[in-house]
C-alpha cells in the first residue's frame, strides 16, 4: 500500500509512524505537508536532539548534499554526542521535580538543602547518553541500592526520591504524611501517568483506585529514610573541611523500619482505619486476584519491578508519550501525567500501542525510539499552515503539518551562549544563572524551590516543588524586557558582534554572516538594507552599533521559534 498526499509519498516499507498518522488524517479529511526545507530540518533535529543550534561544521559538511542519507548521518552524530543526554535530562528534571533546596528556610538553617544534588543530574545525563534501558532507568531510581548488580556509581540515581521536598517540622506525623504523598504522586504520575495521590482522603472519584491502594504505596515510602550517604570517600577519610562543605556525600534513600500504614480517614492522621499491607495497585490484577504484598524490606525493589515489568504496558506508554511530546510539542495523550478518566483521549491510540510494544521489544532503548521519531516523514514535514486543514483541525492534533514550537528557556539561553562563542561545556556543581560569568549550559544552573531564578520563572520553567507533566508556553512583555535589559543577553550580543567582526571585512559581510550563523539562511535585500542603514548611522561607535544590532537579532522571534 502506498499513501500519497501533497508532495510527499509514504510507503509501507518506510517508517510505520507515518502509516498510523496518515490513516488517521485520512479519516478526518486531512492531507499532509511537504517535507521541510533542508536547513529548517537540520536546525530542527539539532535542537530536538541536543538542545543546541546546529554546529556549523555539520551544516557545511552536508550543505551541498541533497541525499536524505546525509541528514540521517547528522542524526546519528547528534544521537551519539554528549549533548544528547543533556537535552533529554532537561525533560526528565521536571518529571523528577529536581531542586537543590527546600521551599522553607528558618534563619540560616540549611541542613535540609542538597549541596550535592548535581550528582543525580549527572547520573541522568550519563544514563541517557549510555542509552540505559528505560526499565533499568526506572528500577535504579527507585531501588539502586537493592540490586546486587549495581555499583556505587549507580547510587545517585536514588536522588529521584532522595531529592524530594522535606517539609518544615517534619517530625510530626501529619508533615511526614505530606512527604509520603509527594513520593506517591511523583512516582505514580511520573512513571505510570496515574493520579494516585487523589485517593489519599477518599476513593478516587474517577479512576479505579481505592484509598487502600494509596496507603499501600505510602507505606513503602514510610519504610524508607532520606539520608546523605558517603559517596566517593568513606567518612573516616574526610578532612574537617570536607565535612562543612558536605563533600563526598550523595542525597538518597535507604531502607528504614518496614511498616504498614493504616488508612488515615479523610486524610486525618488522628483518625486511623484498618492497616493496609504494602503492595502494588490493585487495578493491575484481574478479578479475584489480589496484588501480592511486598515482603522485601520497604518494598521499593518490588515496586520498581512491578512498574518496570514488560507485562505492565502502561509504563512504556507513558514514557513513549513523554518522548513524543518533546518532539511534537504535544503528546499522543495530551495529558502526559494523567492517563486516567480525566485525561485526554489519545489522538492516535493504535500508534501509541504500537510504539510502546516496539519500544519494549527493542530493549527499552530511548535512542531507538528517538531515531524512529525523527526518521518519520511525519516529523520531517514543513510547519506552514494550510488554511483548509486548519479549519478541520485547528490544533493540529492529527499532525497534517509539523507544529511550530518555541524554544525552551534552556535552548534559548544555550543558543545565545553558542552564537557568542562563549559556551562552557563543563558540568559539576550548579552555578547561579544570575552570574554573567556563568557560561555553562542552563541545565547546570541552580534550581531553587524557595525562590526560582527569575530567568527560569519568566520563561515558563515549572515549579520544582512538584512533579511537572509538561511546560506551559506564555508570551509576556517581561520576557522581551528581560532581553532588552539583561546584562547576560548584552554580554552575548557583544560576543556575537566580536565573533562576526573577526570573520568579516565589511558591514554587508557582517550582516550576511550573522544571518547564516543565527538563522541558517541568507538575509533578504530588505534585511541587508535595514542593517546597513543602522550600522552606518549616527554618532555611536561602530562596535556599539554592532552590539545593539546583534542584541536585536538575538531577541528576534526567528531565534526563539523552531519551524
Amino acid at each position: 500500500m502506498v499513501l500519497c498526499c501533497a508532495n510527499l509519498v509514504f510507503t509501507e516499507a518506510g517508517n510505520a509512524i507515518d502509516r498510523f498518522v496518515r490513516e488517521k488524517a485520512e479519516e478526518k479529511g486531512l492531507g499532509c505537508s511537504p517535507e521541510a526545507d533542508r536547513l529548517s530540518l537540520l536546525r530542527r533535529v539539532s535542537f530536538d536532539l541536543t538542545g543546541l543550534p546546529l554546529d556549523m561544521g555539520l551544516f557545511e559538511a552536508s550543505a551541498d548534499d541533497r541525499d536524505s542519507a546525509s541528514i540521517d548521518d547528522v542524526i546519528e552524530a547528534l544521537l551519539n554526542s554528549p549533548q544528547f543526554g543533556e537535552r533529554m535530562a532537561s525533560m526528565w528534571m521536571n518529571v523528577a521535580r529536581y531542586a537543590e533546596d527546600q521551599a522553607h528556610q528558618v534563619g540560616n538553617d540549611v541542613k535540609h538543602f542538597y549541596s550535592n544534588a548535581y550528582l543525580y543530574r549527572e547520573w541522568v545525563v550519563d544514563a541517557f547518553n549510555a542509552d540505559l534501558p528505560y526499565d533499568w532507568f526506572v528500577k535504579l531510581q527507585l531501588a539502586a541500592d537493592l540490586y546486587g548488580s549495581t555499583s556505587e556509581s549507580d547510587l545517585p540515581a536514588l536522588g529521584f526520591l532522595g531529592l524530594g521536598p522535606k517539609y518544615y517540622n517534619r517530625g510530626r506525623l501529619d508533615v511526614r504524611a505530606d512527604e509520603w504523598e509527594d513520593r506517591v504522586d511523583t512516582v505514580m504520575r511520573g512513571f505510570l501517568g496515574l493520579t494516585v495521590a487523589c485517593a489519599r482522603c477518599h476513593d478516587h472519584k474517577f479512576d479505579p483506585i481505592p484509598t487502600e491502594d494509596y496507603y499501600a504505596l505510602a507505606g513503602v515510602f514510610a519504610s524508607t529514610k532520606m539520608v546523605n550517604a558517603p559517596y566517593g570517600k568513606q567518612p573516616d577519610e574526610l578532612t574537617e573541611e570536607e565535612k562543612k562543605q558536605g563533600l563526598y556525600t550523595v542525597h538518597i534513600v535507604e531502607e528504614g523500619e518496614p511498616q504498614d500504614l493504616p488508612v488515615f480517614i479523610r486524610g486525618n492522621v488522628e483518625r486511623k482505619g484498618s492497616v493496609v499491607p504494602r503492595r502494588f495497585l490493585s487495578l493491575f490484577y484481574g478479578k479475584g486476584q489480589g496484588p501480592r504484598r511486598f515482603t522485601e524490606g520497604s518494598g521499593r525493589r518490588e515496586l520498581a519491578e512491578a512498574i518496570a515489568s514488560p507485562e505492565n504496558p502502561l509504563t512504556a506508554k507513558v514514557y513513549v508519550n513523554r518522548i513524543w511530546q518533546e518532539f511534537f510539542g504535544r503528546g499522543i495523550v495530551g495529558t502526559p501525567s494523567n492517563f486516567g478518566a480525566l485525561g485526554e483521549e489519545p489522538s492516535h491510540p493504535e500508534l501509541l500501542d504500537y510504539l510502546a510494544e516496539q519500544f519494549v521489544q527493542h530493549g527499552w532503548s530511548t535512542k531507538w525510539l528517538v531515531r524512529l521519531i525523527v526518521s518519520a516523514n511525519t516529523y520531517r514535514q514543513a510547519s506552514d499552515v494550510v488554511d483548509a486543514y486548519a479549519e478541520i483541525d485547528p490544533e493540529n492534533r492529527y499532525l497534517w503539518r509539523m507544529p511550530r514550537r518555541r524554544l525552551s528557556v534552556e535552548m534559548w539561553r544555550d543558543s545565545l551562549l553558542t552564537f557568542a562563542g562563549n559556551m562552557d561545556q563543563g558540568r559539576g556543581r550548579s552555578l547561579k544563572l544570575d552570574d554573567p560569568s556563568n557560561h555553562r549550559r542552563t541545565l547546570y544552573g541552580r534550581v531553587s524551590r524557595k525562590r526560582l531564578n527569575p530567568l527560569l520563572m519568566l520563561h515558563d520553567y515549572p515549579d520544582p516543588n512538584v512533579h511537572s507533566a509538561k511546560r506551559t508556553v506564555t508570551t509576556t512583555p517581561l520576557q522581551k524586557l528581560y532581553s532588552l535589559n539583561s546584562e547576560f543577553v548584552l554580554e552575548q550580543a557583544r560576543g556575537l558582534a566580536k565573533r562576526l567582526r573577526d570573520q568579516t571585512s565589511s558591514d554587508e559581510d557582517w550582516i550576511e554572516r550573522a544571518y547564516r550563523l543565527l538563522f541558517l539562511r541568507v538575509p533578504s535585500g530588505e534585511e541587508v538594507s535595514l542593517g546597513l542603514r543602522f550600522l552606518g548611522s549616527g554618532k555611536m561607535e561602530a562596535e556599539k552599533r554592532q552590539t545593539l544590532y546583534a542584541q536585536a537579532l538575538l531577541m528576534s522571534n526567528e531565534i526563539s521559534y523552531l519551524d
